[in-house]
């Protein structure tokens, strides 16, 4: 009798997992942070640079960690559109960047500026690489821009 309930159960937890992955629950990328952990940690980088600096906030912000994982990173830009901090690609760090246009053409950066410029804070979408899978995919960013200084950090989700 045991061997026929444990049989089952057995069944029955195979029948939910596989009901759990294809209603997407299971299927979900545990390390994937959500919109509102990316919003989280885009304010907590903002904080970083207001009150360490842009040279500390890079510093951490370069390395793996809490700002660098997976897919995440910290962008930090300034006003006329120049990269204080691109992880991906640190040699680019004080290359303008103002007109740089996403895989649809789309002049993201200057996106990212009049969000931060006009509301202080928001989401921006566009196409970029996604330096895991190496292929161009659809990316929304949180942008914060710096209390009291004319910087931006961002960071974004590809989805």
């Amino acid at each position: 009798m045991r061997l026929l309930i444990a049989g089952w159960s057995g069944r029955i937890a195979l029948v939910g997992a596989i009901l759990l992955m294809l209603t997407g629950v299971a299927g979900a990328d545990p390390g994937k942070p959500t919109r509102d952990e990316v919003e989280a940690l885009t304010l907590k980088a903002a904080a970083l640079i207001e009150s360490q600096g842009i040279e500390a906030a890079r510093e951490a912000f370069n390395r793996a960690g809490e700002f660098r994982f997976g897919e995440i990173y910290v962008n930090v830009i300034d006003f006329t559109g120049t990269w204080l901090a691109y992880p991906p690609r640190p040699a680019g760090v004080g290359q303008n960047v103002v007109n740089l246009k996403d895989a649809d053409g789309r002049f993201m950066v200057k996106d990212i500026l009049k969000v931060a410029q006009e509301s202080g804070h928001g989401w921006v979408s566009y196409r970029w690489l996604n330096p895991v899978s190496n292929r161009i995919e659809p990316k929304t960013s949180f942008v914060k821009r710096v209390p009291g200084k004319d910087l931006v950090a961002y960071i974004g989700i590809y989805e």
